[in-house]
């Protein structure tokens, strides 16, 4: 199953539509239907399938079907046909995240032969690397008039160790219209680049104030929210003030703190601090700041369903956060209980030559019969 879905070059940037054709088509032969959820181009879809009774308090499967790019990098083989070699399987997305879904739609033989009394819900959404863009409606899709579900299991790779909290992401892009002049007459234009140098430096600033009062205690590395500039573009010569200058950057915040707050003080600081001087030279010149993701972060639960669920199956009692973004915290803004636990190592995810351990599918393999054995028989 998993070679099959690798098959499939879900890449962000093209369709997923083939790969939610043939899962359609292979939860139907078991007597499955499922509701594809699309995008607003019609290209690419989301899709939610329930397996077993009809009832409330059952346990959803998540998993995305998009991947990153291959483009300049060196893999040994096709990265889209999978192969196996020393008990490994290399491919695109082996890891992040195909594993757990091709373990899930493998076991749905075994879903159905086991009489369950509360039902597996199938959640494979689209665009998660790009900015977790697929996951909200799909979300709303399910829930809308559907039966309430207990607890939901994000199966990014985590080597199946229960994470219970993740940091948030906001993606924004800044543009900064300047005013150009010969730079001999420096006091008549209004330079893109040195506005967006005080822009960039008031990031680096709250990142040094998050960093000097950060809890020692928090479980975060680093353990404080983090304003970063990517990349940045401006300028056409040496001798003329920027009329332009556009640069990104991205937001990782701690859970509980809000990402509007971050992006609404970065707006003030703009608007009070930078874009006032440019304008006593040109009334032309502005700040244009777009959002481009926001993702929210996996807050830690206080005897949260799915912890207690997953810990209970899986024996891992440790605290385990990650600082990269998922779609967990979206199902959580959503009131339902959430954790972060699949086959695989993070370490895998966006390299050349992706591979994942079989014995991390076994392990999966063996978490979903548990799931069905001791939970929603």
């Amino acid at each position: 199953m998993l070679t099959k879905l690798v098959s499939f070059n879900t890449v962000s940037d093209r369709s997923n539509l083939q790969l939610v054709s043939f899962v359609e088509e292979y939860l139907s032969s078991h007597g499955i239907s499922s509701v594809r959820v699309p995008d607003e181009t019609g290209e690419k879809a989301a899709l939610v399938a329930t397996v077993g009774p009809n009832v409330d308090g059952g346990i959803v499967l998540s998993a995305h079907t998009d991947v990153v790019p291959v483009d300049g990098q060196n893999w040994t083989s096709d990265p889209f046909s999978a192969w196996e070699d020393g008990g490994r399987l290399y491919g695109r997305g082996t890891a992040d995240m195909k594993g757990f879904a091709a373990t899930v739609l493998a076991k749905v033989p075994d879903f159905l032969s086991a009489n369950l009394s509360k039902p597996i819900h199938i959640a494979l959404s689209y665009d998660e690397e790009v900015g977790c863009f697929g996951a909200p409606p799909m979300i709303k899709a399910m829930l809308a008039g559907g039966p309430q579900p207990a607890a939901v299991i994000v199966g990014e790779p985590t080597n199946m160790k229960v994470v219970t909290g993740h940091k948030g992401i906001a993606v924004l892009k800044t543009h900064v219209h300047g005013h150009p002049v010969h730079s001999s007459q420096l006091h008549r234009g209004a330079s893109a680049i040195s506005a967006a140098v005080k822009l960039i430096s008031w990031l680096d600033g709250q990142t040094e104030k998050n960093k000097s009062k950060a809890d020692p205690e928090c479980p975060f590395e680093p353990p404080y929210t983090t304003l970063h500039c990517g990349t940045i573009q401006g300028g056409k010569a040496h001798n003329i003030t920027a009329q332009s200058c556009e640069f990104m950057t991205d937001i990782r915040l701690l859970p509980g703190e809000n990402l509007e707050d971050w992006i609404a003080a970065y707006r003030t600081y703009a608007a009070d601090h930078v874009l006032p001087g440019m304008q006593e030279i040109s009334k032309g010149c502005r700040i244009d700041i777009d959002v481009l993701a926001m993702v929210p972060g996996l807050a830690e639960e206080t005897d949260g369903t799915a912890e207690q669920l997953v810990r209970r199956l899986t024996g891992d009692n440790g605290r385990h956060v990650v600082v990269y973004a998922t779609e967990g915290g979206q199902f959580q803004e959503h009131g339902l209980s959430t954790v972060v636990c699949g086959p695989g190592s993070i370490d895998q995810a966006h390299q050349a030559d992706e591979f994942i351990d079989l014995t991390e599918l076994d392990n999966c393999a063996s978490f979903l019969d548990d799931l069905c054995e001791k939970v929603l028989r």
